[in-house]
């Protein structure tokens, strides 16, 4: 419960795909879907897909906007993190293999730039990416941190190779969100 997954590939629960389904039903009208190429990003997108009758083999997989590398807390809940590296989340230290904000941030943009570039001005893109990169890409924008739930997203505008940041959106009602530690 609680697994810290980085770059960890499990696909998604039973809970999960049910949890993207009703997202997905929230869900604004989309010209251009792409997805990390983690499996629970694809299986989400290709869920958005099929919900808005579009064609999953049209999902732009893009490997430069998968999660954050979490190194040496990958695969391990946050006791484990707390015995194995004592004090580290209390004090916001990483451990060996975390990739860094600004490693993170030139990743994404360049996989988010390549999304970009396959639009036109009037497309709106949906990107299924992860929590860490919205976490790193508010950071750069100066919102402070706050948790966002399972499919929870942010709108960011890319122009010029520079972010802008759009508002926050919940595709799940209250009672239907889940957090990556209750999980």
């Amino acid at each position: 419960m609680g697994r810290w997954q980085g770059k960890a590939n499990p696909p998604l629960t039973d809970l999960g795909k049910e949890q993207a389904l009703l997202a997905a039903k929230k869900l604004p009208d989309f010209s251009i879907l792409a997805s990390s190429d983690l499996v629970r990003a694809k299986e989400t997108a290709e869920i958005f897909a099929r919900a808005h009758n579009k064609e999953t083999d049209d999902i732009f997989i893009e490997p430069q906007v998968q999660e954050r590398d979490a190194g040496e807390f990958s695969g391990l809940t946050r006791a484990e993190i707390d015995k194995k590296f004592p004090g580290y989340l209390a004090q916001n230290k990483w451990p060996p293999g975390w990739e860094p904000d600004d490693v993170l941030i030139k990743r994404l943009r360049k996989g988010l730039g390549r999304i970009v570039a396959s639009s036109t001005e009037t497309d709106s893109i949906v990107v299924v990416t992860h929590g860490g990169c919205i976490y790193a890409l508010e950071s750069l924008l100066g919102v402070e941190y706050r948790r966002i739930s399972n499919l929870g997203g942010r709108w960011f505008d890319l122009i010029d190779n520079k972010f802008y940041l759009g508002e926050r959106i919940q595709l799940l009602d209250p009672d239907e969100e889940t957090f990556p530690d209750q999980i």
